[in-house]
């Protein structure tokens, strides 16, 4: 079982530094969020939690999670980099997949690039983007990027976005390019990571629902005819312990990878990664 950390709530200015810890002690990732902007009210219901209310202020600050990444690499050299998740339909394909190779190349291929279809409406509205579009968008996003990492004079066409012949160089370090992981709990999401996806990103999972949830994914991979293809399943989980119980029932799930948010109850982020060190790795 691979065990990450989620750098949410972390000052940025720390995360760096807590990054190079998590490395010392084992850990095997560190993940950002993001969001692109926000609206002064929020309307829209956050999904990932009951009262559909997120747990984050308006007011607070965001930096690009690509470029904090790179920030990142620069101060550690084997944990991996996650994003979860980025919003892919908020931009055009040519610049996510030059500012992903980048984190690539400078990271030593040590990316991964875990994106969803967004749930904040009037995001997509600030940036004149029409939020029923947002999964059709992502698609096209996702095989835009494919055909830029693979292709030699990648070109594309599509509803949304279309190019080329262009030229697209490096290609990633990773071949045949940087995962990409589809984060989310709905059928649609479901359905759009057992089609393209290198993997899935489920959000506050526990043991039983992330059960529920691979067994939709396995039937969604036969269905598209990937039941074969290497697929990485990653639930983050809001304990602040995990025991090697939790970590075999997660595995028993189909679990590959745990990411915890430790900084919710810990008095800082030093006191949170030892007692997680002790109990889990």
């Amino acid at each position: 079982m691979k065990i990450g950390i989620a750098l949410f709530r972390l000052r940025h200015r720390d995360m760096a530094r807590v990054a190079a810890r998590a490395e010392s002690l084992g850990f095997e990732s560190v993940w950002i969020p993001e969001h692109l902007v926000f609206p002064t009210e929020i309307r829209s219901p956050y999904p990932y939690a009951a009262d559909g209310v997120p747990p984050f202020r308006v007011d607070a600050p965001h930096l690009d999670p690509l470029i904090l990444l790179t920030h990142i690499a620069a101060a550690t050299s084997t944990i991996r980099l996650g994003t979860n998740v980025y919003l892919l339909a908020l931009r055009h394909p040519l610049v996510s997949a030059r500012l992903a190779v980048s984190v690539d190349h400078l990271s030593g291929g040590r990316l991964t690039l875990g994106v969803g279809a967004g749930w904040l409406e009037e995001e997509f509205e600030a940036a004149g983007i029409d939020f029923r579009t947002r999964g059709a968008r992502l698609r096209e996003c996702t095989r835009a990027l494919r055909a830029l990492w693979t292709e030699a004079e990648p070109s594309f066409q599509g509803r949304f976005f279309s190019f080329g012949p262009v030229k697209f160089e490096p290609k990633p370090l990773q071949k045949p390019g940087v995962p990409i992981v589809f984060g989310g709990e709905t059928e649609a999401a479901l359905k759009r990571a057992a089609a393209l996806g290198d993997g899935w990103y489920g959000v506050g999972n526990t043991p039983e629902s992330a059960a529920a949830q691979i067994a939709k994914l396995r039937r969604l991979l036969d269905e598209a005819g990937r039941g074969d293809v290497p697929f990485e399943c990653t639930v983050s989980h809001r304990s602040l312990t995990l025991d090697r119980d939790d970590v075999a029932r997660f595995e028993e799930a189909g679990v590959h990878r745990i990411v915890l948010l430790p900084w919710l109850h810990a008095r800082d982020a030093e006191e949170a990664l030892g007692r997680l060190a002790d109990s889990a790795l």
